[in-house]
């Protein structure tokens, strides 16, 4: 069974990491290139980096950050946020990120999933989903979570497998920020589903959370973000302690 990947993720908005709940209520946490070199050197599998941005100028600054990233951070990074067409795919993977991760913009019009996945290949495309429990129903929700979609999570993920996504990265917007622990019944359907890795983020408080969504919940990767910024646990602690529950792990 391959290692279970930890994935810190950093938010990033004018070209500083900010961490909320729920995207509002946002604190500056600090650089995202010394953050990630930071994370690297402790032991994370892969980094994960989100545009929250709301204006060009906001994207020309991320462009350059991933420039940074990419001159400093010797780990795989995937980068996401307002990407919404072949081009801005294209300008975030040549500035020298390895994957991208496409959200509202794909909701809206699937087939650019499989734009980029035919111009770059499955392995550079993460589709993320951010869904929310209503009436018993997992919705597919957009921009951070404020939009309810007309699309149901589990039918979504088959359907950007099918259109060439390489990864299903899921968040449930209920849990996001909060650090009360993942929907792991829901990520177990969700694995069982799918033939492609599926990057369990939003609601980690805790090691036991983390391990709780591998083992029930069989998710691939974990991602994580208030545990790191705030100091709580650096990724090699966290990993040292999930062998201790059996779980594989690259120390």
């Amino acid at each position: 069974m391959p290692a279970k990947r930890i994935i810190p993720c950093l938010d990033v908005k004018d070209g500083r990491t900010v961490k909320g709940i729920n995207f509002e209520g946002l604190a500056d946490v600090g650089d995202p290139v010394e953050l990630g070199a930071r994370y690297a050197a402790e032991g994370a599998d892969e980094l994960v980096y989100l545009d929250i941005s709301a204006t060009k100028e906001g994207r020309a600054t991320f462009t350059g950050l991933v420039n940074r990233i990419a001159e400093r951070i010797n780990i795989p990074f995937t980068v996401g946020g307002g990407i919404s067409s072949v081009d801005d795919a294209s300008r975030l993977l040549d500035a020298g990120a390895d994957k991208i991760t496409v959200n509202s913009a794909a909701v809206a019009d699937p087939r650019l999933i499989e734009a980029i996945a035919t111009r770059y290949g499955s392995q550079f495309v993460v589709a993320a989903i951010d869904a929310r429990q209503t009436e018993g129903v997992w919705r597919v929700t957009t921009h951070g979570g404020s939009r309810f979609s007309d699309k149901e999570l589990f039918s979504w993920a088959k359907e950007v497998e099918s259109r060439g996504a390489g990864e299903v990265m899921f968040t449930s917007m209920d849990h996001d920020g909060t650090r009360s622990g993942y929907p792991c019944a829901t990520f177990a359907r969700l694995c069982s589903s799918l033939s492609i890795p599926v990057i369990a983020s939003g609601g980690a408080g805790s090691v036991e959370d983390i391990a709780s969504v591998f083992l029930d919940g069989h998710a691939d990767a974990a991602l994580a973000a208030s545990i790191f910024h705030y100091g709580d646990m650096t990724v090699n602690a966290l990993k040292e302690r999930l062998k201790s529950f059996g779980i594989e792990v690259r120390l």
